[in-house]
């Protein structure tokens, strides 16, 4: 059954100008290290920061206005094959077992100006 679905888009430039305002601090604010160090292994770091705040985004409309999330308490991961899956952390994996929420799909893309999130949750 499905739980929710949240989809989000994000300008590339706009992560590009947070970061000439107030640096890396910026990302760290929503971003875990790992996600950090995965963007910036990319020549362009950009396209990738901004899908991950737009699955955050998308994660975040999909769950409603249930629970507050820290951006922190969700990873986004890729597999060894590259697929991107949502890891939660803290007070979101005991929202996510409560709601027995058992499967989070994830798909994201990235095109010149745009990063976008789509983000199912099921039960």
């Amino acid at each position: 059954m499905i739980y929710g679905i949240g989809i989000d888009i994000v300008r590339i430039q706009r992560m590009r100008d947070a970061h000439k305002k107030w640096g890396r601090k910026f990302f760290e604010k929503f971003l875990t290290g790992n996600e950090i160090a995965y963007c910036y292994e990319k020549k362009e770091p950009y396209p990738s920061i901004s899908v991950r705040f737009a699955a955050k985004e998308a994660l975040i409309k999909a769950i409603g206005s249930e629970v507050h999330v820290n951006m922190k308490d969700v990873e986004i991961v890729n597999s060894e094959n590259g697929r991107p899956w949502i890891k939660v952390l803290g007070r979101l994996e005991k929202f996510f077992n409560e709601k027995e929420i058992r499967s989070c799909h994830l798909s994201l893309s990235h095109e010149k100006e745009y990063g976008v999130a789509c983000v199912v949750l099921e039960c």
